[in-house]
C-alpha cells in the first residue's frame, strides 16, 4: 500500500498551489496529488476564461477581496517569471442605464476599500480608451486587469511541483474511506489504497462529495452552472479592452461582456446555465444518472421557491443558449456588433458553486472546513484562478494549525 504525508485529491490551480505551499513548508514530508483525468486542466481551471481580476467587486470583510487583490499582482510576477504571456488590457465597467449608477459608484467604494487601483471616468474619457464602447454617462477604469493562457499558467505550476519532488498519480480517481485511524486515513482509488498522514479535498465540482465522507459540508452541496462563450471572429486587437456591465451584487455571477485573450481576440460571455450533473459539458457527456436525479431534485425545488430567484436566474441563463440573444445582449456594451462575427461557441466551463441548503443561499465567499485529519477547499469560484496564490498561503496556514 502506497503511503504519504499529504494527499491531494484534485491538480487545478488550488490544488497545485496548495501542494506547492505544502512542499515548501514541509520539505522533507511526502505529497502526492491524486487527479482523476489523464490532463491537467480537465474541468474548471483549465476551461477557465484566463480574466486575472482587479479585485473591485467584493466587499472588503471578504476572502476574496484580499486574495484577489493580492493574487492579481502575484500572478502577473509569476507568469514575468516564467516568461508565461499577459495582455495587461484593463477592463471597463460600463452602464446601460441611469438605474446603474449607484451600484457604479457602489463597486467604486469597494475598489477604494479594497486598495484596488481604478478610476471613475466620464463616458468621454472611455471611449477614448476603447472607441466602441457603450455607457451613459461614467464608467470604471481597471487597469490591472489583464488575460492570460489559464492552461499554461496550469503547465508551469505542474513542472514547479515535479521538481520540488511532488508525485502525481493521473488517472487515479478518489472512491471513497476504507479505514481511519488516530495517525493516517486509508482512500481508496481505482489504482489501490494510499495510506495518508492528511487529507486535503480540492476537487472542485466534486468538493462536497469527497467532504462528506469525512463528515464535512453537512450544510452544503454543490451546483453545477455551465459557462460558455461565443468567439469573435474579427481580428486580434479590434477591441482594446474587456468590457464588463455592471452586475447585480446579488449573484456570484458578473454577466455577458466582452472578453480579450491573450492574443487579443474577444468573446462574449459567459453563461450561468443550471447544469443537470456535475460535468454536463454536451448534451450527453459524462452522464451520470444519480446525479441527474439529485441535482434535477434540487433545481427543481428552488425553482419553486429560493431565497435568491433561482427560477428567473434560470430562465433569463437558459435565454443564453441562442447566439442571437447572447449577440443582443453584447450590443448593450459596444458599438459595430455583427452578429456574423459572432459564430464561434468556445470549450465549455462548469462553475462548481457552493450551494446553503438550510438558508436556501449561494455562498458568495469562498469556503473551507477541516479538522486534524482532513481539509476541504468547498467553494473556490471565480476569481479563484487568479486569488490561487495567496489563497493557498491561507490554507497552508491553516492546515498548519491541524497538522
Amino acid at each position: 500500500m502506497k503511503t504519504t504525508d499529504f494527499l491531494i485529491i484534485g491538480s487545478g490551480v488550488i490544488g497545485l498551489n496548495v501542494a506547492l505551499k505544502l512542499k515548501a513548508k514541509y520539505p522533507s514530508r511526502k505529497v502526492i496529488v491524486l487527479e482523476k483525468e489523464k490532463n491537467l486542466g480537465a474541468h474548471s481551471s483549465g476551461r477557465n476564461s484566463g480574466v486575472i481580476h482587479a479585485g473591485f467587486y467584493y466587499t472588503a470583510d471578504s476572502m476574496k477581496a484580499r486574495f484577489t487583490r493580492e493574487g492579481n499582482e502575484r500572478t502577473r510576477d509569476y507568469c514575468k517569471l516564467k516568461n508565461i504571456p499577459v495582455n495587461m488590457c484593463g477592463k471597463l465597467v460600463v452602464t446601460k442605464n441611469e438605474d446603474e449608477e449607484n451600484t457604479l459608484d457602489e463597486l467604486a467604494r469597494r475598489g477604494q476599500a479594497n486598495g484596488v487601483k481604478l478610476e471613475v471616468i466620464s463616458k468621454i474619457e472611455a471611449q477614448k480608451i476603447e472607441p466602441r464602447v457603450k455607457t451613459v454617462r461614467r464608467a470604471i477604469w481597471s487597469p490591472n486587469t489583464g488575460s492570460v493562457d489559464p492552461t499554461e499558467v496550469l503547465r508551469h505550476l505542474h513542472e514547479d511541483a515535479l521538481q520540488s519532488g511532488i508525485e502525481f498519480q493521473f488517472e487515479s480517481t478518489y472512491l471513497g474511506i476504507l479505514e481511519k485511524n488516530p495517525s493516517s486515513t486509508t482512500v481508496k482509488t481505482n489504482h489501490g489504497p494510499i495510506q495518508a498522514g492528511f487529507v486535503v479535498n480540492t476537487a472542485g465540482l466534486y468538493a462536497d462529495r469527497v467532504a462528506m465522507d469525512f463528515g464535512f459540508s453537512k450544510e452544503f452541496r454543490i451546483l453545477p452552472f455551465k459557462g460558455l462563450y461565443i468567439y469573435s471572429n474579427e481580428k486580434p486587437g479590434s477591441f482594446r479592452t474587456n468590457i464588463y456591465p455592471v452586475p447585480d451584487l446579488g449573484y456570484p455571477f458578473l454577466g455577458v461582456h466582452f472578453t480579450l485573450t491573450v492574443d487579443g481576440k474577444a468573446k462574449i460571455g459567459p453563461t450561468a446555465i443550471p447544469a443537470f450533473w456535475r460535468e454536463q459539458y454536451s448534451l450527453t457527456e459524462n452522464f451520470k444518472f444519480n446525479e441527474l436525479c439529485e441535482i434535477l431534485w434540487r433545481e427543481l425545488k428552488l425553482f419553486a421557491h429560493s431565497d435568491f430567484d433561482f427560477r428567473n436566474l434560470a430562465i433569463e441563463e437558459i435565454k443564453k443558449y441562442s447566439r442571437g440573444h447572447m449577440v443582443n445582449l453584447a450590443k448593450a456594451l459596444a458599438n459595430d456588433i455583427d452578429a456574423a462575427d459572432f459564430k464561434k461557441w468556445g470549450k465549455p466551463g462548469i462553475r462548481a458553486q457552493l450551494y446553503n441548503i438550510k438558508t436556501n443561499k449561494l455562498e458568495m465567499d469562498f469556503k473551507f472546513e477541516g479538522d486534524q485529519r482532513s481539509f476541504h477547499v468547498l467553494n473556490a469560484v471565480s476569481p479563484a484562478f487568479t486569488a490561487a496564490i495567496p489563497f493557498a498561503d491561507h490554507v497552508t496556514s491553516k492546515i498548519a494549525e491541524l497538522v
